[in-house]
């Protein structure tokens, strides 16, 4: 059912995964930690776990390849892994549901046809992107805390490794996993007596120290490689402490799937843990990574991408719960009708939002890295071709599919893969300082600006633009001096001929790829991405 869901939105894949395909490429060739041949070494990847595991596919054959049964490799090697990874929260949601009641495979079918309707878990486990691992690793993380209280083996050091290397894994595939190192010290804090001081502080110890051996060495590598103790990503997003407002964002989760069906699924935990059972403080276990899950998205600085890209990790947490309250809460066969009913009354309307937020996504998906490899990557080849350049730069913004298919040295203009430019981002927002940086010490050979960035940064309205450029291709009102569109430093065109072609060739190219933007992002493009490409198929 969730493969099912996915294929709704055919080849799409998110640009900001291709960052990690191109790291990917690089590290596989040898180049090291770089976007593209000649780049410096920046972190520009924030998921190491996930990049290591398309290095490891590139060097087995499986990515960045060709084809793999016909569909280009770049798009079905990482959604396979979302699926995998997707069974594997079904396989952790079995195991504890084993635990509890002789019909696991029940609840395992109910928790996998609950994510398989929750557009934002689909749509972000198979866009290319390491959400899918993170799921399944904070899910693990959770089953381990269920089975180790039902148990009665929660203060055992096994149990305090496992959860310290599951939370370390966590925080190397995405940033704000760290913050699962806190839920095996918080649920033992919640269950501490006097005579257990000793053996509590102990195995905390342990899985404090399980955690900063694997994630402490990463530091420590990324320290020696890079001289920050932070991924360039972090810097260049600016993230800021959180402020108490922050923790209203949680209200986006319940919107997204309904207040009914939350406010239905609540009352039926409350029925769970007011039962006197051995069961009863087990099922605070899986509630206290859901909780910190809920928080993390409330604190993160607001994503710009479309359907809850941080939430993965919540969706499946709150899946596994809510199956386990909802088993728990059916033992009471006089009340086990009124809550099943509830259910289904509730979710009905959820339902239908699903199948909105599933429209509205597949309709217009976030930037695809199709787009941006042709866009950014073989148009500006193309320019490059035609303006017989043999070595040349362009600053954009979109990083993706034009690392895999640019011969240009790109300049990053949203700083996640350049180390100087992301500085500009940090604290206050230096963009006086970043403007100066391009255009007196960058230089770059084309500018690309558009959207946001133009008047976020202020690089299309300086006038040094107009100055040391000429427009390519304009967008907007084409009567002031500079503004948004595609340019070229002066300096680097030899004729008014050559000028011209470049502008002919933009005019009969670039509308017609934005112009099918809405109808394209489902595609692919092509059976490879390689630096150099120029062809465009307009078809």
């Amino acid at each position: 059912m969730i493969g099912g869901h996915a294929w709704l939105y055919g080849n799409w894949i998110v640009d900001d995964a291709a960052i990690t395909f191109a790291y990917a490429r690089s590290i596989s060739e040898g180049l090291g930690p770089v976007v593209a041949p000649g780049s410096e070494a920046v972190e520009g990847f924030s998921n190491p776990t996930w990049t290591l595991l398309l290095t490891v596919g590139r060097l087995l054959g499986l990515f960045d390849r060709g084809l793999l049964f016909g569909v280009p490799d770049y798009v079905l090697f990482p959604k396979l892994l979302g699926l995998l990874f997707c069974a594997g929260i079904l396989v952790a949601c079995h195991l504890a549901a084993k635990a509890v009641t002789r019909y696991a495979w029940l609840v395992t079918l109910a928790v996998g046809a609950v994510l398989s309707v929750i557009p934002s878990f689909v749509i972000w486990s198979f866009s290319g992107l390491e959400n899918s691992l993170f799921a399944f690793l904070v899910t693990c993380l959770a089953v381990v805390l269920f089975r180790a209280t039902l148990a009665g083996t929660l203060l055992t050091p096994k149990v305090a490794v496992w959860a310290g290397v599951l939370a370390a894994l966590a925080a190397l595939t995405r940033p704000d996993g760290m913050i699962y190192v806190g839920a095996y010290g918080i649920l033992v804090l919640l269950r501490i007596r006097r005579n257990t001081v000793w053996p509590s502080v102990r195995n905390v110890l342990w899985s404090l120290a399980a955690f900063a051996v694997p994630y402490g060495l990463y530091v420590l590598w990324r320290f020696i490689e890079f001289g920050r103790l932070l991924p360039n990503t972090a810097v260049a997003k600016n993230q800021q402490l959180p402020e108490p407002e922050d923790l209203t964002r949680s209200s986006d989760l319940v919107g997204y799937i309904g207040a009914p069906f939350v406010l239905v699924v609540a009352l039926v935990a409350g029925i769970a843990l007011a039962r006197q059972s051995a069961r009863r403080a087990a099922l605070v276990a899986p509630m206290v990574p859901l909780v910190l899950a809920a928080l993390t998205y409330s604190v993160l600085e607001p994503d710009w991408m479309e359907q809850l890209r941080f939430a993965t990790p919540f969706w499946a947490l709150a899946a596994l719960t809510g199956a386990l309250v909802t088993t728990e809460a059916l033992r009471d066969a006089r009340g086990r009708v009124l809550v099943l009913l509830a259910l289904v009354v509730a979710g009905i309307p959820s339902l239908a939002l699903s199948v909105g937020h599933a429209r509205e996504f597949r309709g217009a998906p976030t930037i695809p890295t199709c787009y941006i490899a042709d866009r950014f990557g073989r148009v500006f080849n193309s320019y490059a071709d035609i303006l017989e350049l043999s070595e040349a730069s362009v600053l954009e913004p979109d990083l993706g599919g034009s690392s895999l298919t640019s011969r240009l040295h790109i300049v990053d203009m949203a700083g996640l893969a350049d180390s100087k430019i992301a500085e500009f981002y940090r604290g206050d927002r230096d963009m006086p300082g970043l403007r100066n940086y391009v255009y007196e010490t960058v230089k770059p050979t084309f500018i690309h600006s558009r959207g946001p960035w133009g008047p976020g940064t202020g690089i299309a309205r300086d006038p040094r633009l107009g100055t040391d450029y000429y427009p390519i291709l304009r967008y907007g009102d084409e009567d002031l001096p500079v503004g948004d569109g595609d340019w070229v430093r002066k300096d680097a065109v030899l004729d008014q001929v050559h000028l011209d072609a470049v502008r002919a060739y933009a005019a009969d190219t670039v509308p017609a790829i934005d112009g099918r933007q809405l109808d394209w992002p489902l595609r692919s493009c092509g059976d490879v991405l390689r630096p150099g490409q120029t062809e465009v198929n307009l078809t």
